[in-house]
């Protein structure tokens, strides 16, 4: 069984900085490629960032620049850091494992897994 539990959420003004976490238990850290989603009120679910087992990462372009993915496999533990907060970037963020990534040409993409958090709401003031 895995599970995963976010942490590090808050609240921030405009242009502040949080790290959230994700700490994985079970074998499947270690060979997954592991994302952040996060769900503003009212809107889809949407995919952040991505790392795969490797350490190989990918944004979305309204973070690019902003947020950094990281994992430690010692630890069982990704990372999102973000800095640079908008308000716009309000919403509860959730970690994700188990999902696959597909390679096209030279880059790829990261389709989520089954592997959910809890979630960590992170609320940006302006």
């Amino acid at each position: 069984q895995v599970q995963l539990v976010e942490s590090g959420g808050g609240l921030v003004q405009a242009g502040g900085s949080l790290r959230l976490s994700c700490a994985a238990s079970g074998s499947i850290f270690s060979i997954s490629a592991m994302g952040w989603y996060r769900q503003a009120p009212g809107k889809q679910r949407g995919l952040v960032a991505a790392i795969t087992s490797g350490g190989s990462t990918k944004y979305a372009d309204s973070v690019k620049g902003r947020f950094t993915i990281s994992r430690d496999n010692a630890k069982n533990t990704v990372y999102l850091q973000m800095n640079s907060l908008k308000p716009e970037d309000t919403a509860v963020y959730y970690c994700n494992a188990g999902g696959s990534i597909t390679y096209v040409s030279t880059s790829w993409y990261y389709t989520g897994g089954n592997y959910w958090g809890q979630g960590t709401q992170v609320t940006v003031s302006s």
